[in-house]
């Protein structure tokens, strides 16, 4: 049996996970909502406050979908409710990023700006000129 696909899932107060009959879960949370469509040979239940997924048997491709799933709704669980972040650093000779509205704007050693549009669910924070983080739930 897979460690890692047997434990349970615990999940936190202020997030809710629905399982319908064909094997969407659907986690929603303080900080947005994701969805998954899980194999057909996963089965998954949510009792007592937790999420569990059991495969059929032990086939190969059911052992690596069966952590796989377990893992894939953990992430789903944790983003939803604590959030992703990520610091990237800019080194160089006038490498540097603003924020310019919803906009990043970045100087990377071209003749023009790199400006990237901010996307639905990912925002994006410069604390400084060479720092970006970036931040989402999915």
């Amino acid at each position: 049996m897979s460690r890692i696909g047997r434990m349970p899932i615990a999940i936190p107060a202020g997030v809710t996970v629905t399982v319908d009959d064909t094997n969407l879960v659907t986690v929603k949370g303080p900080k947005g909502e994701n969805s998954y469509r899980a194999n057909a040979a996963m089965q998954v239940k949510v009792e007592d406050g937790n999420v569990t997924v059991t495969r059929p048997n032990d086939n190969k491709e059911n052992r690596a979908l069966h952590g796989l799933t377990r893992t894939l709704i953990a992430n789903m669980i944790f983003g939803v409710n604590t959030g992703f972040s990520k610091t990237l650093v800019i080194e160089g000779v006038g490498y540097r990023a603003k924020k310019d509205g919803k906009k990043l704007v970045m100087n990377l050693g071209y003749s023009h700006e790199v400006v990237m549009p901010e996307i639905d669910g990912i925002t994006v924070d410069v604390p400084n000129a060479n720092t970006i983080v970036v931040n989402g739930y999915d």
